[in-house]
């Protein structure tokens, strides 16, 4: 299963949406506060849209077909268990309001 999930990783990488490679060129290369984050990373069998592994933080970048998702609420309190953090922002939050997205992941970097 393992080799299957980072298929599916490598795969997301290369599709992403317009909100996620908006998101990744703010965030990568260090850019909040030295802070590394990679994209499409599996844990525990979960593919995350990116994580920032020395935090413990995930951040994932939603479109409609997750507004009432149980599985969402199953893995993110699976995730919690393990000790990670997770942020949810919708796509058009994404694209409407960089600003605000990253300052909200930066308070969070900062607790």
């Amino acid at each position: 299963m393992a080799a299957k999930t980072i298929r599916i990783a490598r795969r997301l990488r290369v599709n992403q949406t317009d909100a996620e490679t908006v998101l990744w060129n703010r965030i990568r290369n260090r850019q909040i506060d030295g802070h590394k984050f990679v994209r499409q990373v599996p844990i525990l069998g979960y593919i995350c849209d990116f994580a920032c592994r020395e935090r413990r933080l995930i951040i994932e970048v939603d479109g409609g077909q997750h507004s009432e998702s149980a599985a969402d609420a199953i893995r993110d309190r699976r995730l919690a268990e393990e000790g990670y953090s997770v942020l949810r922002f919708w796509n058009n939050d994404v694209l409407g309001n960089t600003e605000g997205v990253l300052v909200t992941i930066q308070a969070e970097l900062s607790k």
